[in-house]
C-alpha cells in the first residue's frame, strides 16, 4: 500500500496500514472471540482458504498476531494475539460502540437497549456459547483468574456500568451499581447455598473496585475489564461516558463447563433480575 510522505509519522496512518481492510479487522475480532484455528476462522468469517491465508501473514508479519503450533502430524497452528494485538482490543470495542449508536442505534446515548435492536440479538445468541478458553481478568481477591470458579456447580457473571460513578449528563439506564451490588451480597448466603458463584464485571480499574469492596463488604470476586478482553471476546455491548467505554448492565449463568445457559438483558428491574438470576442459576446446578 502506497503512503503519502506526510503519514509516515501519522499514528492513525500507520494503524492503518496494520488492520489493512474489514477483513482484518474481523480477522482480529474472531481471534479475541477465540476463534484462533484456520479453520473455525474461516467459518466464521466466511472467508476463502486463500485470502484467510494472506491475511493472517500480514497479521503475523506486523507483530498483531502470533502463530502457535498445537499439532504436529500434520502441522496445525493457533493463531493467538500479541502484546500489540491486545492492545487493539479497546479499538475493536470502540467500534463496535459505534456502530451500535450510530448505524445500529439512533444516535442517543444510552445504557440500555431496545428489545429487537442489534445489541439485544448479539447478547441473547450468547445462550449456548462457550466462554474462551484462557480468559482471565483481574481480581480484587487475587490476580488474573478465569472469569468462571471451578469448583461452582453454575455462576452468575453479571456486568455493570460503574459504582459511585457521576456522569457528565443524564443516560438512560447508567445509575450506579452500588444497590445492584447490595442486592447480590444480601442474596450470596442463597447463592453459596445452592453452590453458585457470583462475579461481578466492569471496566473500572482494579484499585477502584478494591475499594469499592471493602467499604460495601462485598463478599464475591469483582473483576476488571478495563482492558477490554471480555467485551471483546463476547462483543458485549458497551456505552462512552466520563472518557471512558462502559458495560451495560447483563446477566449471564454460566454452566460448571463454562458454557452460557441463561441471559438477562435488558436489565431494566435490578431486584427482579437478581432474584431471577438466583433462580435459574439455583435450578441449573440442581441439575447438574
Amino acid at each position: 500500500m502506497r503512503m503519502h510522505n506526510a503519514d509516515e509519522n501519522c499514528g492513525v496512518a500507520q494503524a492503518a496500514l496494520v488492520l489493512g481492510d474489514w477483513w482484518n479487522v474481523l480477522v482480529l475480532r474472531e481471534v479475541a472471540r477465540g476463534h484462533v484455528r484456520f479453520d473455525a476462522l474461516a467459518a466464521e468469517i466466511g472467508l476463502s482458504r486463500k485470502v484467510l491465508t494472506e491475511r493472517l501473514g500480514r497479521l503475523v508479519a506486523h507483530g498483531v498476531l502470533r502463530r502457535s503450533l498445537y499439532q504436529r502430524r500434520p502441522v496445525r497452528y493457533e493463531y493467538l494475539l500479541t502484546d500489540a494485538g491486545a492492545a487493539l482490543l479497546p479499538l475493536l470495542v470502540a467500534m463496535q460502540d459505534w456502530g451500535d449508536r450510530w448505524v445500529l442505534g439512533d444516535g442517543s446515548l444510552t445504557a440500555t437497549v431496545r428489545e429487537g435492536g442489534g445489541e439485544h440479538a448479539r447478547v441473547h445468541a450468547l445462550v449456548g456459547t462457550g466462554l474462551p478458553d484462557g480468559l482471565v481478568l483481574p481480581g480484587t481477591y487475587g490476580a488474573d483468574l478465569p472469569l468462571v470458579s471451578p469448583d461452582a456447580a453454575a455462576t452468575v457473571l453479571f456486568t455493570y456500568p460503574g459504582t459511585r460513578v457521576e456522569w457528565d449528563e443524564e443516560i438512560p439506564g447508567a445509575d450506579g451499581g452500588t444497590p445492584e451490588h447490595r442486592l447480590f451480597r444480601d442474596a450470596w448466603p442463597d447463592f453459596r447455598k445452592a453452590e453458585v458463584d457470583v462475579r461481578g464485571v466492569s471496566t473500572q480499574p482494579v484499585h477502584e473496585q478494591q475499594e469499592f469492596a471493602r467499604t460495601e463488604d462485598i463478599p464475591y470476586d469483582l473483576r476488571s475489564d478495563a482492558a477490554h478482553q471480555l467485551a471483546a471476546a463476547l462483543r458485549l455491548p458497551t456505552f462512552r461516558a466520563a472518557g471512558r467505554l462502559h458495560h451495560k448492565r447483563l446477566i449471564l449463568v454460566v454452566d460448571a463447563e463454562r458454557v452460557v445457559r441463561h441471559v438477562l438483558f435488558p436489565v431494566d428491574d435490578i431486584p427482579h433480575a437478581v432474584a431471577e438470576s438466583l433462580r435459574r442459576a439455583t435450578a441449573l446446578a440442581r441439575a447438574t
